[in-house]
């Protein structure tokens, strides 16, 4: 097809202007010339012919060469506002999201985990097979917990969290006591074997925290300090068995409240060449699948002896009845229940809430839309309405549903805990009499007023614009490629 042209008006003029100006000034020079050689010959008027021709050359050539003067815009006819986002449209938009930025493979998280298991089996069976010295020991056994074994897990396949139970000396038990800290865990009862003495004052003189009226509480600092020196230990028994597969190391986290495994691959031995990270949890078993864990304290993990009391803080871990919970409700869901689908959503719709933040307001912000706030909102709304609600086809109302709940127990800053002090938990899950006779606890006590405002004016904004910031992260090629082919594909 030929490529058409138009004509540039104001180069056009330019090139006559100037023309007529040459052939003026070549049509004066000729005049002169001819005067020089016959001084006889009659005058000419050019002179002010010539210069009047100048000057109306210099006025067209302003008028046509020059800024164009602004004229108003030509009336167009109203166009309609562009139309709102259909759910057909949002709905697309949330599965693409899903799929390409929270959803993870299952094959991935199978091996992730078999390798988990395979490495932490070891190195408790090491540990427990090991002589013991007075005081604690390790069960052998360990328990997954977390989003990674509850089938919510998003991001990557490389963070795992486990329950290590411990053993207490022969003759004594751990018993849960509340306290104006919080909770505590108190040993009970003493052994009444004299030859048991010896070591019973060994271990309360190393782990125990005296109080006022003589109650010997479990020191959790002592607990995690031994803890992560018998892990080192146990891995030096077991570093060898992987040595050709992985590299294996123990961490404590940046506040010591934590150890964590890591477990780097060294061939292709280990599934599609992911570094897994395990978090270690020390935890006392008290039966009815509740566990004491330590609590996280940000700094002076372990001081003197004579400062242990204020150290004496445990947290109540409900892992084990957060799993019944959703089996039972995957049980009496329809097949395509999206229950899971909605927390997973949820988690990445929480990132875009707060990635526009800087660090510090935004770690805030994440610690009160946490994940066990999402998944506690979660269990709420799986018992208030039928699970034939939760059915694939209604995945936007339930997502609906799921931030209108949340964004309102922010405005009330009041979030109750689904299993403490909650009369209207399901008779299926036979909770334990402590929990039940437990008293009521707000997640969101602990959070400032404002902070709780914004989160919930941030939600529902980034909610309301969702369309808007998924199409925004896609342009900006934001969302992860494909994880690398795994080389232990079954072929059956």
């Amino acid at each position: 097809m030929p490529a058409a042209y138009s004509l540039n008006l104001r180069v056009f003029w330019s090139l006559v202007l100037c023309l007529s100006a040459g052939a003026l000034c070549l049509l004066h020079g000729l005049r002169k010339r001819e005067g020089e050689r016959d001084p006889a010959a009659p005058s000419s008027s050019f002179p002010l012919l010539g210069v009047s021709a100048l000057l109306l050359l210099c006025y067209l050539l302003l008028r046509h060469c020059g800024p164009p003067t602004p004229r108003a815009p030509p009336p167009r006819p109203s166009q309609p506002a562009p139309a709102a986002y259909s759910p057909a449209a949002r709905r697309a938009l949330l599965e693409v999201y899903y799929e390409q930025r929270l959803r993870l493979s299952p094959h991935l998280l199978g091996h992730s985990k078999a390798h988990v298991r395979q490495v932490v089996g070891a190195l408790l069976r090491a540990g427990k097979a090991r002589p013991q010295e007075p005081g604690l020991g390790l069960r052998g056994d360990f328990v997954t917990v977390g989003s990674a074994y509850e089938q919510h897990k998003v991001g990557s396949p490389d963070g795992f969290d486990v329950l290590v139970p411990l053993r207490l000396p022969q003759g004594l038990g751990a018993e849960l006591q509340r306290g104006p800290d919080g909770i505590l865990c108190r040993l009970s009862p003493a052994p009444r074997r004299p030859e048991a003495s010896p070591a019973y004052g060994h271990f309360t003189a190393a782990f125990c925290s005296p109080t006022s009226n003589g109650t010997l509480l479990l020191c959790p600092a002592a607990v995690l300090r031994w803890f992560q020196q018998r892990m080192q230990r146990c891995l030096g028994l077991i570093r060898f068995q992987f040595q050709e597969r992985c590299n294996i190391r123990l961490s404590a986290g940046p506040e010591q409240h934590r150890l964590t495994l890591h477990i780097l691959p060294r061939s292709d031995y280990v599934c599609c060449h992911l570094s897994m990270a395990v978090r270690l949890i020390p935890a006392l078993g008290l039966g009815e699948g509740l566990f004491l864990t330590v609590q996280p304290w940000p700094q002076g993990l372990f001081l003197p002896a004579h400062s242990r009391p204020s150290q004496s803080r445990w947290d109540l871990n409900l892992s084990r009845l957060e799993q019944k919970l959703l089996g039972w409700a995957r049980e009496q869901a329809p097949a395509d229940s999206c229950h899971l689908k909605c927390l997973q959503i949820m988690k990445g719709v929480r990132d875009l809430t707060c990635q526009a933040l800087d660090g510090h307001l935004s770690a805030q912000l994440a610690s009160a839309l946490s994940s066990y706030t999402l998944k506690t909102v979660l269990f709420y709304l799986l018992h208030r309405g039928s699970f034939q609600e939760w059915s694939e086809p209604f995945l936007l109302e339930r997502l609906e549903d799921f931030v209108f709940f949340l964004s309102r127990a922010l405005q009330r800053r009041a979030l109750m805990h689904f299993f403490m002090g909650n009369s209207n938990v399901p008779e299926v899950l036979a909770l334990p009499r402590a929990l039940k006779e437990a008293s009521p606890v707000n997640l969101l006590a602990d959070f400032d007023a404002s902070l709780l405002e914004m989160a919930a004016v941030r939600l529902l904004d980034t909610w309301s614009r969702i369309p808007q910031v998924l199409e925004a992260l896609s342009q900006k090629r934001y969302l992860p490629k494909q994880p690398p082919r795994c080389h232990h594909t079954s072929t059956s």
